[in-house]
């Protein structure tokens, strides 16, 4: 029987324009539940396929200090968010989230008549 070799996935290697980078950040934002780290890491991603040095020159950090803010393993300030999501070239949006009337009503007060 042969052996089947494996490699370790790095979705950095996949990350390739602008519009999958920001295709990637955005379903990381609607896994994340509120997990900061979570969002940190999936930053570290693409800026490991944009180059962790240019991005860090970029956005005024040293490479060290953006590899630990982007490991994961903590939450960056939000500082440092915005400056590694501008070093990248990506805009950080808002939205209404969509909730249910009849909930949004209930939270209110408002009986619906």
């Amino acid at each position: 029987m042969a052996k089947t070799t494996t490699t370790r996935y790095d979705v950095a290697e996949h990350l390739r324009t602008p519009e999958e980078m920001a295709a990637y950040l955005e379903a990381c934002f609607e896994e994340a539940h509120g997990d900061a780290a979570f969002i940190a890491k999936a930053l570290g991603d693409i800026a490991r396929a944009k180059g962790m040095s240019q991005v860090a020159r970029d956005a005024g950090l040293s490479r060290e200090s953006l590899y630990k803010a982007l490991s994961g393993e903590r939450s960056p300030g939000f500082d440092t968010i915005l400056k590694v999501m501008r070093a990248l070239g990506l805009k950080l949006h808002a939205e209404a989230a969509q909730e249910n009337i009849s909930t949004a009503q209930q939270a209110s007060g408002a009986d619906g008549v």
